[in-house]
């Protein structure tokens, strides 16, 4: 039996860590004291088998990462207050949503849509209007990364998620998940959703060379609709990259996307690594209650 993958995500002041039925999410507190909240977790894929073949899984898997980080950023806000902090309403974090979703669609889409179109004089046919257009975009979500990496709060975010990354390689390690132990390893994951966002970029850029080039609305509205497209391949190159790690070829592919990380990451310091161990040791004991041989 295959071993299950472990993966996590970095929330405000601590940390989300996902088995294949469950979920914890461990919290520094204000008052330094360790906080946790266990869920299960059912996927879509268990009720429809269809969403376990290729490309489909990773549409299902992109969405319910959505949802699901969405849900533990909010829920580690409010814990990360503490009883006295003012709690996030849910009109207040639907309202933050939306003004992202305007921001992620007018910087990484209609933005370099219009810096692609003013050099449009250099610029033949679509499948090269969508190669220049996807170099804005990665360089401007490289950009963006090296920006907010120097905000401190998303230093800390960063912290939290090199912590993420040591904890699940001590794991896959079969170490035992110590602060020390987990410490000795890398903050970069080949797993990492930051690699995984990188290839969606260049994926994109082939499967939005079909998309007329000279109407804005019509290449977003494309954009959108072949975002299940995108995602399902993009799943799959990780899924291969992830099970020949040590294959040359797969190394190469990785290796923006690990080189990205290390905006991303950052080196943790013991309390963080105890709250990243916190959270992967309760999930790893839910799972194992359930499926002995985990």
């Amino acid at each position: 039996m295959a071993k299950p993958y472990y993966g996590g995500q970095a929330v405000i002041e601590g940390v989300m860590m996902k088995g294949p039925k469950n979920w914890s999410l461990a919290v520094r507190s204000p008052n330094d004291d360790i906080v946790a909240i266990d869920e299960p977790f059912k996927s879509i894929a268990d009720r429809w088998s269809i969403f376990k073949k290729p490309l489909f899984r990773g549409i299902v898997v992109l969405i319910e990462t959505l949802v699901l980080g969405i849900k533990t950023i909010v829920l580690s806000a409010n814990l990360s207050l503490g009883e006295e902090g003012e709690t996030i309403s849910h009109k207040e974090m639907i309202a933050t949503l939306g003004l992202a979703l305007a921001f992620v669609v007018g910087l990484f889409m209609v933005l370099p849509f219009y810096l692609t179109r003013a050099a449009s004089s250099l610029i033949e046919n679509r499948i090269l209007f969508a190669f220049v257009e996807g170099l804005f975009r990665i360089s401007i979500f490289v950009i963006y990364i090296a920006v907010i990496s120097r905000l401190k709060d998303i230093q800390r975010v960063f912290q939290y998620h090199g912590a993420e990354h040591k904890t699940i390689h001590a794991y896959e390690a079969g170490e035992e998940l110590t602060p020390a132990n987990a410490a000795k390893y890398s903050t970069l994951h080949i797993r990492c959703g930051t690699a995984f966002m990188l290839i969606v970029m260049v994926v994109a850029i082939f499967c939005f060379s079909f998309l007329p080039t000279t109407n804005v609305l019509a290449r977003i509205t494309g954009k959108i609709l072949l975002i299940p497209l995108v995602a399902g391949i993009s799943y799959e190159v990780t899924r291969i990259a992830a099970k020949y790690s040590n294959f040359w070829l797969m190394k190469v592919v990785m290796a923006p996307g690990l080189a990205l990380q290390k905006l991303t990451t950052k080196e943790p310091d013991e309390s963080q690594l105890e709250v990243a161990i916190h959270a992967l040791k309760r999930v790893l004991e839910t799972e194992r209650a359930q499926t002995p041989d985990v």
